[in-house]
């Protein structure tokens, strides 16, 4: 394996220090490769070893093909492909304890009603006898005057229970909106789920400025206590903005079991409705160094380069869709980490024959 780039001695250490070797060197000059130790050297060992890639901005690392092998190492040729564009958006999970009070408080407020309507039936009844009565003279008519007051009391009752229940209902939809509101109303599955911690609600807002064609749909949140993605599934437009960053709002739902609890924020990625072309990525073929994300390109037969990527459109879990990926590029599935291992120890060797 032979490096063609000699970085900093600061750097390779550090780089060094992160990633450990699987039990394999980058050939030097006058170095040699536990692989080729047991062999005689190469006439053009040393040559492979002080070559340099003339224009590459990262350095070479080449492995024979029995290298390849001892370590595992996979290639995959990746297409580009049409993928969902998606925009980073600001999560917050919030407290529904308002929506478990609204909920509470209607379902209270139909018990009334439906506790007048009962009252107001035997009322009537009680006063049509009554009068009845008193008409055949069978009773004073001071007797059809309290029946009468009884059923107007009642009847008004009924009528304050209405109100109470309308006012709620508007209530609910003045604050969560007409889904959650009409939810909160009808008990729906989503507001059953947010009281009984099935289901967390969490408020999603777009960066000021932009929008999304249609409704979202789903839309992916980061895990804040491990490493996942979370599926989040659209509940309505939210009735409020995140007061810190005044864009677009949406409500989401997320399982209960995501780790989520309310009062956390998080990074979501909500699909703009538009595509791109791209090419996927899956989590193994990264590596990350320097706050930044890597693979490692084939450049020719047994050479591979570090390249940088962005991973601001993710998948599932740890997979993204690239587009700084040349389509048709082949890229390192497996054994990117060993890579890096092997790039950073040939570059602490460098700086040492520097020294």
């Amino acid at each position: 394996m032979v490096l063609t780039k000699t970085p900093s001695r600061g750097l390779a250490v550090a780089m060094c220090l992160l990633v450990q070797a699987a039990g394999m060197v980058v050939s030097g000059p006058g170095q040699r490769s536990l692989a080729a130790s047991a062999q005689p050297e190469s006439p053009n060992a040393a040559r492979e070893g002080a070559s340099r890639a003339p224009d590459a901005s990262q350095p070479l690392v080449k492995l024979k093909p029995n290298q390849q092998s001892q370590i595992g190492l996979e290639t995959a040729v990746l297409e580009a492909a049409p993928h969902p564009e998606q925009f980073r958006a600001y999560g917050a999970v919030l407290d529904i304890s308002r929506i478990t009070e609204l909920t509470n408080s209607y379902a209270n407020a139909q018990a009334q009603l439906q506790t007048a309507q009962a009252r107001l039936e035997v009322a009537k009844s009680a006063f049509d006898r009554i009068r009845n009565l008193v008409e055949s003279a069978a009773l004073p008519k001071k007797e059809a005057e309290v029946a009468e007051g009884t059923f107007r009391t009642d009847k008004a009752a009924l009528a304050a229970a209405e109100s109470q229940l309308r006012t709620l209902a508007a209530t609910a939809q003045q604050e969560w909106g007409p889904i959650v509101g009409k939810g909160i109303v009808e008990r729906s599955p989503v507001v059953v789920g947010l009281i009984e911690r099935d289901l967390f609600l969490v408020q999603v807002t777009l960066p000021p400025g932009v929008t999304i064609t249609g409704t979202p749909g789903t839309a992916l949140a980061q895990a804040p206590t491990r490493n996942a993605n979370i599926d989040l599934a659209y509940v309505s437009p939210a009735t409020r903005t995140d007061t810190r960053i005044q864009g677009l709002s949406y409500f989401f739902s997320a399982p209960g079991n995501s780790g989520m609890l309310p009062g956390m924020n998080t990074t979501v990625y909500v699909p703009s409705g538009n595509t791109y072309e791209g090419v996927f990525v899956e989590d193994t073929a990264i590596v990350r160094w320097q706050g930044r994300s890597w693979v490692y390109l084939r450049v020719d037969n047994g050479a591979f380069k570090r390249h940088p990527i962005s991973t601001d459109q993710p998948v599932s879990d740890d997979d993204y869709v690239v587009r700084d990926i040349p389509s048709g590029s082949e890229i390192v599935i497996r054994g990117a980490q060993v890579l890096l291992s092997e790039e950073a120890r040939s570059e602490l060797r460098g700086g040492a024959d520097d020294d």
